[in-house]
């Protein structure tokens, strides 16, 4: 075994002792992802409920034809802006955004990403189905609150 430089053994020390950011700290990233994110785009999000889960229902999974519980990282759930006027409004629940922790932590220990930046990312994607917009255009979003 190799000897560690001084940097590396208290990096390790710091990451021997953490643990998986539970969903407590995932309700903090996402408040403060969607805090970053443009005003014009926050303003039109009014009544939107961000929600953190460990997993995606039983339900969710068979509805999105997912393999495993890890397929999906976050769900928009409800009536997107760009069908509102199509669909009738009575007895609507709110519309909802869920950010499913585990998933996340599987995708961000499989990438070279933040575990901010790819919060950030999900949380961008499901409201941006709220919106109907574009790949592009919720690239263009996420660029600006990073």
């Amino acid at each position: 075994m190799s000897q560690k430089s001084a940097g590396e053994s208290e990096a390790l020390t710091v990451w021997r002792d953490l643990e998986a950011p539970g969903i407590a700290v995932f309700e903090e990233l996402a408040r403060d992802a969607f805090s970053r994110l443009p005003d014009s785009f926050r303003a039109l999000c009014e009544g939107l409920v961000i929600r953190i889960e460990d997993f995606p229902t039983d339900e969710v999974l068979d509805e999105m034809d997912a393999e495993t519980p890890f397929d999906l990282l976050g769900l928009f759930q409800g009536v997107g802006r760009a069908q509102a006027d199509a669909v009738a409004h009575t007895g609507q629940m709110p519309n909802m955004v869920s950010l499913y922790r585990r998933p996340i932590l599987d995708y961000w220990a499989e990438n070279e990403e933040t575990l901010g930046d790819v919060v950030t990312h999900v949380l961008v994607h499901e409201i941006g189905h709220h919106f109907g917009l574009s790949d592009g255009d919720m690239e263009a979003i996420e660029d600006r609150a990073n």
